[in-house]
């Protein structure tokens, strides 16, 4: 693999270019959202054929005859790594009726130990280390070098994807540590139905969620991951750090004790 130190730093956002090795503001901007041309509910997913890390290929004309939960996801990603354990616990509801699939992506923060893959024997690596972090319940897929499907899809760090046994997206989720959102849709469509609602759009809760995890993303992916949020999207960072303070607290309540004692430190300087 290539050497970063070695590397210019990058500064584009990700569709001028899919691997990237400097995690940048214009990133975390494009993260936020989904265009109006992106796949969304209603629609056919685009034509895929992904290998399985187990063996095997997972195409979209041959998803078999139950739904299926599509989740992408890295292991430098903070909010995949948040959503390991409420998928697990989505996973013991529905798991016979739905098929589990995890797509591993790019690094969404490339760091010093985790690296942006350079070569498909990379990427085989990495989707091998995230799926077993992530537990043997999913299966696991992996794109080609460039991510033709994630970006088909649009290239979200951890979105999540409910489709028929044909290929029809019935939800959408912007993260899939959205299991609020999650577990209805997941219910209608294991007793095929369509859900109430196509799509979650929520921000701040999975994200607040994922602030505790990102000093333990640090850890394993190394510093350079931490430098770069620094330098992208520095609250994140400072609350990422003053996460470390709540060590007595369960990890997806750090993130949100972290901005909740911000408000009352501004509220209270502002009444001196």
């Amino acid at each position: 693999m290539s050497d970063i130190s070695q590397e210019p730093a990058y500064s584009g956002t990700s569709r001028e270019t899919y691997t990237y090795d400097t995690f940048t503001t214009g990133l975390i901007i494009e993260d936020l959202y989904f265009r109006k041309s992106d796949p969304a509910p209603g629609d056919k997913v685009p034509k895929f054929d992904l290998e399985l890390v187990a063996g095997g290929r997972l195409r979209s004309e041959e998803l078999g005859d139950r739904p299926v939960f599509l989740v992408f996801g890295s292991r430098t990603c903070p909010v995949t790594v948040s959503a390991r354990k409420p998928l697990e616990k989505l996973y013991a509801r529905f798991g016979e009726k739905v098929r589990f699939v995890l797509v591993n992506t790019r690094e969404a923060h490339p760091g010093d130990l985790i690296r942006q893959p350079k070569t498909q024997a990379d990427k085989r690596k990495h989707a091998n280390q995230l799926g077993e972090f992530m537990g043997p319940h999913f299966e696991t897929a992996l794109d080609d070098l460039d991510g033709s499907f994630h970006r088909a899809m649009g290239p979200k760090p951890n979105s999540g994807y409910i489709l028929t046994s044909d290929g029809t997206i019935l939800f959408r989720a912007h993260w899939a540590n959205d299991t609020a959102s999650l577990a209805p849709a997941l219910t209608a469509a294991a007793s095929g139905k369509r859900p109430k609602r196509g799509k979650s759009r929520k921000l701040v809760r999975p994200l607040l969620k994922a602030i505790g995890y990102l000093p333990g993303v640090v850890r394993v992916g190394g510093r350079k991951i931490e430098r770069d949020v620094w330098r992208a999207v520095a609250p994140f960072a400072v609350m990422g750090h003053l996460s470390r303070l709540f060590f007595f607290l369960p990890i997806d309540l750090r993130g949100p004790a972290v901005a909740i004692s911000l408000v009352c430190g501004g509220v209270f300087a502002l009444s001196i």
